[in-house]
């Protein structure tokens, strides 16, 4: 029935033609319609984004105004509502960002960028970890949205690189890079990893190889080439400490030709970080015994309002994306696959670890995967130009994960698929988007997403299925 509503609804969207866009000038067109330029100065330019909507829920907890979506387009555990409001970044991360190229030997340049993402809709810093925090100790049906997220509160949450770029050899950055494997995500989905429209963009367990935080990676090290038609790329994160803690590495290879394009990728990640709320119970733990000068340390001192519950991990990550253009009809078709295993860390980390922005792993768990979990995510979708301003977008998602459950719960999947969250499972989605372009800069969007989760990944769920249907515009600088 969930699915023949959705059907509806998207049908019903196709019929309004409301649609795509993408950017309007930086500063009021003079009457002469002269060229417009971007906000370059001596190498320097100040870019920017905001996106801003409206969204109904059939199933969702009330919006948050620091989670980066500010809804939860996807189905959630804690859907007890249907709430109607104002959405951020939709189609595009609001954000506003500088970047630097300096000419220096040959046709090599200094380069930096560094952005930081904001929430339109309350003028906060985007906060997916605050978002969360602020449910800790609150029963499911009490809580707003809240979601883990690479973006943290931190100053430049999107990227924070400088580096060296040639045309020829490629580029270097060095700082908190966005990942090889998130950059493919956004290239080879066909809702451009939408966070209104894309589970793979609303969520960044693809783009993250398991764990959405590592959609962006501190203290790493990012190189990436284009040879003709050969793509080349490699990332390093270094861990600040001894061993392979908090350490990670990723490979790219692939190539065009003829109007195709493929990549495949490869992501191995130690002590990967899942964040969720603190418990009524974890709180209490919290609050027990008195904090001291002397031991300041001890979990008595450590905020509720800045502490979590963690998963640790260790993801092992293959990929193969994909792409084709038709020349001339307007028309691209898009797929991808990703095989993800979670194991347990190598490297446990204790309670007390802090994670991005700052946050307390006021509770840790190193022992969730003793059977290895794996995930299989793939999608497929297109794109086409209805009218030179106007696309389409479709597109269809699917997560499929394995039994994992210990011997002793077995039994019980068997009997009731959703009784642990260790038992197999599906989660699928499937979306549409009209984009209409007003200007170069400028556009305006409609589009709806429905989503629903079976047996394992349906565990703990008070709904099990969501359709999200978004109308908003789109400002670029």
């Amino acid at each position: 029935m969930t699915s023949i509503r959705a059907c509806l609804l998207m049908a019903s969207l196709a019929a309004m033609g409301v649609a795509q866009a993408q950017t309007a000038p930086s500063t009021p067109a003079p009457a002469t319609k002269a060229d417009d330029s971007s906000l370059t100065w001596k190498g320097i330019t100040l870019y920017g984004i905001v996106d801003l909507g409206l969204q109904y829920d059939t199933h969702s907890a009330p919006f948050s105004d620091y989670f980066p979506p500010g809804s939860a387009s996807i189905v959630q555990k804690n859907d007890y509502d249907s709430p109607t409001g104002l959405t951020p970044s939709n189609l595009s991360q609001s954000r506003i960002g500088i970047s630097g190229n300096e000419p220096l030997v040959g046709d090599w340049a200094a380069i930096f960028r560094f952005e930081t993402f904001f929430n339109p809709q309350s003028g906060d810093l985007a906060d997916g970890l605050k978002s969360v925090a602020l449910n800790n100790g609150k029963a499911l049906s009490s809580q707003n949205v809240g979601v883990d997220t690479s973006v943290a509160g931190q100053l430049f949450s999107g990227v924070a690189v400088a580096g060296f770029a040639s045309p020829t050899y490629g580029s270097f950055t060095f700082g908190r890079n966005l990942t090889l494997l998130a950059d493919g995500i956004s290239k080879y989905d066909p809702m451009g990893a939408a966070q209104a429209f894309s589970i793979i963009g609303f969520s960044g367990t693809a783009a993250g190889g398991g764990d959405t935080e590592d959609r962006r990676l501190d203290q790493s090290l990012k190189y990436y080439a284009k040879y003709d038609w050969l793509h080349l790329g490699a990332l390093y994160q270094f861990g600040s400490s001894s061993g392979s803690t908090n350490t990670g590495y990723q490979f790219q290879i692939g190539a065009d030709y003829a109007g195709f394009s493929i990549d495949g990728y490869y992501f191995k990640k130690y002590d990967a970080v899942s964040i969720s709320a603190l418990s009524a119970a974890q709180v209490a733990d919290l609050q027990t015994g008195t904090c001291t000068a002397a031991a300041p340390a001890t979990p008595q001192c450590w905020p509720i309002s800045n502490s979590l519950s963690a998963t640790i991990s260790d993801n092992q990550t293959y990929a193969v994306m994909a792409l084709y253009a038709f020349d001339p009809v307007p028309l691209k078709i898009y797929g991808g696959y990703e095989h993800i295993a979670f194991n347990n860390p190598t490297n446990p980390l204790a309670a007390g670890t802090l994670t991005i922005g700052g946050y307390i792993l006021a509770f840790t768990t190193n022992d969730a995967y003793d059977n290895q979990k794996t995930l299989e995510v793939w999608w497929a979708g297109l794109k086409y130009s209805l009218m030179p301003d106007l696309d389409v977008m479709l597109a269809y998602y699917a997560y499929d994960q394995n039994n994992y459950a210990s011997a002793a719960d077995q039994a019980a999947c068997a009997a009731n698929g959703t009784s642990h969250s260790q038992c197999s499972g599906t989660e699928g989605a499937a979306s549409i988007v009209f984009d209409y372009r007003l200007s170069k800069r400028f556009d305006v969007y409609a589009g709806s997403m429905w989503s629903g989760v079976t047996d394992g990944l349906a565990n703990g769920y008070l709904n099990k299925d969501n359709i999200a249907t978004t109308v908003g515009l789109r400002f670029k600088f």
